[in-house]
């Protein structure tokens, strides 16, 4: 290895991996460090239950906002699959167990579902409406990720949608919810989309924020599925980097980095010591400060649980409904509007939810590859589960104790809905135990660097810069106040969720400078 390289990305996740291709390809000396064993980070897939072969993607799930052109400019080969049930979402009323589906595609059943839910087919129509929206906004929007960062009102002027920018981005996404929708059940699937990972009332603006980077994924919005699992991206994304060249030295934590005029010392804690123009940090700024002796900035803490589980057949539900088309899409659990707000309400109180809200998808339904083929002959499937409003401080007292309680709470909750009790169908470990995982914020801060467990690294910002700050903010999201020191993750303005803009633009403040 040499001493001194153009750039050095820390951090071997996928934007890292992304930033360092970037850079690469473009005629630049790169060495990728990476703390842990392995790439991957948040997109890693592991044989959780080690008795049974079964790849599950343990952190992050879908990738949904990995845009074409990345895809195209890097040459990734990789495919994601659509689903053709955009969710599901099971409900008791008067006595009687039902559901209410959505296809990715609206068709009469999705307009069925609706009529029964609500009695007409007004929220329905006002649904496709919304969404119709939406989609137009979105494919308008998602070109912008990769471009220089553009002012407010620069952005709103190019996407002549101002309706459509009022309640997106001006008015907060609950108080548009409740204007346009009528029925406790559908406004809770649509708040959904608001709260992932995100400890906010809904009529806070990060949740609009959140709302904004679920729906306007690579143009489409649509939620789609990896496959092979997220391992198999991490996989593509490490021989397109070394097909470039890129230096890759695992097993190098870096603990200390410090800039001059001209150039950037890096040391990692096994005592080696590299030199270059440029540093791409890839991982949460809040790692960045800490190892430049800065105060780290407050912001939003880790908000979900996240459960993996391995079953031997799917569960059936007491509405009847085919579990093939219930759990092909998102399933809603405890999701209304109203049960939203309560279980907020309560975890911001310091309690834990009594019955958590939820949301799953199984992964082998879209794609049966990540299991043996023994296993996928045999029926089992896998199922990953996310629960909300289950903030990093309900854990801090007693981790072990909370996370049981979440764990009991989300099982109770799932149960209420399923005709067989989803213990009935797990499989089980040659100990007896479940083949079952669960990771609070407190365990992924502890696993991948999540500070606090927070998915995004830190609070949210809108994908725009705002009109008086145009002379001095940063033009692609990822400048700091060093020169030579860029953020290229999920803490970057444009970085939630996993896309590999935030690598991508990090490579293009570099390359474009």
């Amino acid at each position: 290895m040499a001493s001194h390289y153009d750039v050095i990305v820390v951090g071997g996740g996928h934007n890292g991996l992304v930033a360092a291709s970037y850079l690469a390809k473009a005629g630049k000396s790169v060495l990728l460090l990476e703390a842990a064993s392995e790439l991957g980070g948040a997109t890693s897939s592991v044989r959780a239950f080690p008795e049974f072969d079964a790849r599950l993607s343990r952190y992050s799930y879908l990738v949904s906002l990995l845009p074409d052109q990345i895809v195209s400019d890097l040459g990734i080969n990789f495919k994601t699959l659509g689903r053709e049930i955009s969710s599901h979402t099971p409900y008791l009323r008067d006595g009687v167990h039902d559901g209410l589906t959505v296809a990715t595609n609206w068709d009469s059943e999705s307009e069925d579902s609706f009529s029964r839910l609500t009695g007409s087919n007004h929220e329905g129509k006002v649904w496709q409406e919304f969404y119709g929206e939406i989609a137009e906004f979105a494919e308008r929007f998602a070109p912008s990720m990769l471009q220089p960062l553009k002012t407010r009102s620069q952005l709103r002027t190019e996407l002549a949608m101002d309706d459509v920018w009022d309640y997106m981005i001006e008015r907060p996404i609950g108080e548009v919810i409740e204007s346009r929708f009528k029925d406790d059940l559908v406004r809770g699937v649509v708040l959904t989309d608001a709260l992932i990972g995100t400890f906010v009332d809904s009529h806070t603006m990060q949740a609009n924020i959140c709302f904004l980077y679920h729906l306007i994924g690579n143009g489409t919005g649509q939620w789609r599925v990896p496959q092979g699992g997220m391992g198999a991206l991490v996989q593509e994304l490490e021989r397109i980097a070394r097909s470039h060249k890129v230096e890759i030295s695992l097993n190098s934590r870096v603990n200390s980095i410090v800039s001059s005029d001209y150039e950037v010392t890096v040391g990692t804690a096994q005592g080696t010591t590299f030199t270059c123009s440029d540093l791409l940090f890839a991982a949460a700024p809040q790692h960045l400060s800490t190892i430049q002796g800065r105060e780290q900035p407050v912001s939003l803490q880790g908000s979900q649980l996240k459960i993996n589980m391995l079953l031997t057949r799917l569960p059936r539900l007491k509405s009847g409904v085919d579990p093939k088309i219930a759990f092909a899409g998102t399933f809603h659990i405890n999701e209304s509007y109203s049960q939203l707000n309560s279980a907020y309400e309560t975890a911001r109180d310091g309690q834990m939810p009594e019955r958590l809200p939820l949301e799953m998808y199984c992964h082998t339904l879209t794609d049966p590859s990540i299991l043996s083929q023994e296993l996928a002959a045999q029926g089992y499937h896998t199922l990953t589960l996310f629960g909300l409003h289950t903030d990093a401080s309900l854990f801090d007292s007693n981790p072990e104790e909370a996370l049981s309680q979440a764990v009991s709470s989300a099982l109770a909750s799932l149960n209420e809905y399923l005709e067989d009790p989803i213990e009935s169908v797990l499989a089980k470990n040659s100990d007896g135990t479940f083949a079952l995982e669960a990771k609070s914020p407190l365990d992924l801060e502890a696993a991948i660097g999540l500070p606090r467990g927070n998915i995004f690294h830190r609070d949210l910002d809108f994908p725009f810069i705002e009109d008086d700050d145009a002379s001095h903010v940063p033009l692609w999201g990822g400048e700091t106040d060093d020169p030579h020191i860029f953020i290229a993750g999920a803490g970057a303005r444009r970085g939630g969720g996993v896309s590999g803009i935030a690598g991508h633009n990090a490579a293009m403040a570099v390359l474009k400078r």
